[in-house]
């Protein structure tokens, strides 16, 4: 709290021009060194006011009545239209502002903690893996069903593959009527090649008689 000096009046007596006391009422709350700080109170509420106000207040209530006056003054010249009570309302709205944004904030964090996927994490990763694994695997059987579904659709659609496949099973069928003494016989014809044993034991010509001779036309 700023006291009066005899060298030097407060800035309320120097602006109004007068003799500072040591009962000055305005000297303990405008040093000197403010000027500025009791020419705007002066200019919005007036000197008298002032002085009936701080008279009427207590001693220990007095600096922060000095204090809002300055600052409504000051609100007041750098806004003649709303004052400080436009700066109110600015910072009243921010503050509903911010408080919606954190009960939505408040909001989802109990919808986030009270679902059963945040509440045991373990399992919602689990659950991932099993997924991912299921897919894989299905994704892999089912290129190999294809892989062998197009193997055999080609195989049963190329003429020439027909003719080979059934070869081979009347070359099963035939070497399972032989005994080892006609497969022995086929054979020497064959001269031992395996290739003109398959293509004699084919060939329609060479029947197998019921006595189990083969018989060879030449």
């Amino acid at each position: 709290m700023a006291s009066s000096s005899s060298s030097s009046p407060c800035a309320a007596c120097k602006f109004l021009r007068r003799k500072c006391t040591a009962e000055c009422v305005f000297a303990p709350y405008f040093p000197p060194d403010q000027p500025h700080k009791f020419a705007n109170v002066h200019k919005i509420f007036g000197a008298s006011n002032i002085t009936k106000l701080l008279n009427e207040l207590p001693q220990h209530h007095r600096e922060d009545a000095v204090n809002s006056l300055a600052y409504e003054a000051d609100a007041r010249l750098k806004d003649p239209v709303y004052g400080c009570v436009g700066t109110i309302s600015i910072l009243q709205r921010q503050m509903r502002h911010l408080q919606c944004e954190l009960a939505a904030a408040h909001a989802d964090l109990a919808h986030y903690t009270s679902g059963g996927a945040v509440s045991n994490p373990a399992s919602l990763i689990q659950q991932g893996h099993s997924l991912g694994m299921g897919t894989g695997m299905g994704m892999a059987m089912q290129g190999t069903g294809l892989g062998m579904g197009m193997g055999m659709g080609m195989g049963m659609g190329d003429p020439a593959m027909g003719r080979v496949s059934h070869s081979i099973q009347q070359q099963h069928v035939y070497e399972g009527q032989l005994t080892r003494e006609q497969l022995a016989e086929l054979a020497r014809v064959g001269g031992g090649s395996y290739e003109a044993m398959l293509a004699a034991l084919g060939s329609s010509s060479n029947p197998i008689n019921p006595s189990g001779a083969m018989v060879f036309n030449h």
